[in-house]
């Protein structure tokens, strides 16, 4: 354990605990034992993460109890569709999964989303635990109820909000990642950085070697700072109805990078580090922000090995209508969230037409 608080998201009733630990896997069953209503759970993860934590959490839930089956699915942004959720349907129904059983998504963003939306929408809604083992889902995906899938018109157009049970994030599983996914991951670090604490941003200059260097002590510290600041977030803003959706700074721009590339060039995190930077200059150019400021965003993003430019070889017109397709959208405007101050932002509502424009000139 790290020894961090527990943090806890209140939403009335549907409340729950983010804890931050080191080597904590295996207390997983103890930690459920008190608040789960059924004995009955599905794991839910992929073949990359099973062989490495699968055994750790099976042990540790039928060591406080539980029955537990299990569902692998494919690793891979692309397998996270509408096919795969309803073989994972088939898969639950078979297991005879019951609207007191849980689920657990042990995994990155892919299975905590896709078993998120599983969740809500078979048997009607019955619980879920997210256990993240990738940095970008310990600080982002796992914690606020955003569940779903894509469509080949876009990334996560169909889904819910159904709010975990429990999180429980282990900083130990950040050393079995692959140094890309590692690297991914810090863009979401950096985005709360630059969007709410000038704080974090300083600590990330001042620590990215020990940070790229797996220092659990500073990883724990850090991801705790996200889980508690996107916690603040979804309890002012459990949908996203205002304050939340300064959550997708750098994230319009790259969700359609990632379409425009079918998902298979850059990993979300880079493709957030590209949609970060454009931000950041949109904002230069229309709000004032600091080109300092700038600088030392894309140097960061920089150190931590992330792109920071588009592609010259994306159209920019197809990449504005590739753009105006996003969750955002109001009538014919998208709205961008842009940076005054680091830790300080604003809304920017932009046509398509000048959406092409802005990127013309980056």
């Amino acid at each position: 354990m790290s020894g961090l608080p527990r943090i806890t998201l209140e939403l009335r009733d549907r409340s729950y605990d983010i804890e931050v630990g080191v080597e904590s896997l295996g207390r997983i069953g103890e930690c459920l034992a008190p608040i789960l209503k059924g004995k009955k759970i599905a794991l839910i993860t992929d073949p990359v993460v099973e062989p490495l934590y699968g055994a750790r959490v099976r042990e540790s839930l039928t060591g406080a109890g539980f029955s537990v089956s299990q569902v692998i699915v494919p690793a891979g942004e692309k397998h996270k569709n509408l096919g795969e959720l309803e073989r994972v349907h088939e898969e639950l129904a078979s297991a005879r999964i019951e609207r007191s059983s849980t689920l657990i998504a042990l995994g990155g963003g892919v299975i905590g989303d896709l078993t998120g939306f599983a969740a809500a929408s078979f048997l009607r809604g019955i619980d879920v635990v997210q256990v993240p083992t990738t940095l970008l889902a310990q600080v982002d995906s796992s914690i606020g109820g955003k569940t779903g899938v894509n469509l080949r018109a876009g990334k996560n157009l169909v889904g819910a909000f159904h709010q975990p049970r429990f999180v429980l994030a282990d900083v130990g599983t950040l050393a079995s990642l692959p140094v890309r996914e590692l690297r991914a991951g810090i863009a979401e670090v950096v985005k709360y950085g630059v969007i709410l604490s000038p704080k974090l941003f300083e600590l990330l200059e001042n620590e990215a070697e020990s940070i790229l260097n797996l220092d659990r002590d500073i990883l724990a510290d850090v991801v705790h700072q996200c889980a508690a600041a996107k916690a603040r977030v979804v309890m002012e803003d459990e949908r996203e109805g205002g304050l939340r959706a300064i959550l997708n700074f750098g994230h319009t721009l790259g969700h359609a990078v990632e379409a425009m590339t079918e998902y298979s060039r850059f990993l979300h995190g880079e493709a957030v580090a590209i949609g970060m930077v454009f931000a950041a200059r949109l904002s230069a150019a229309r709000h004032g922000f600091p080109a300092p400021d700038v600088a030392r965003m894309a140097a960061l993003l920089k150190r931590f090995g992330l792109p920071i430019t588009i592609p010259e070889e994306l159209d920019r017109a197809d990449l504005a209508r590739a753009v105006e397709t996003d969750k955002k959208r109001q009538s014919d405007r998208v709205k961008f969230v842009c940076v005054e101050a680091i830790g300080r932002t604003r809304f920017e509502l932009l046509s398509t037409n000048e959406i092409e424009d802005s990127l013309r000139a980056t």
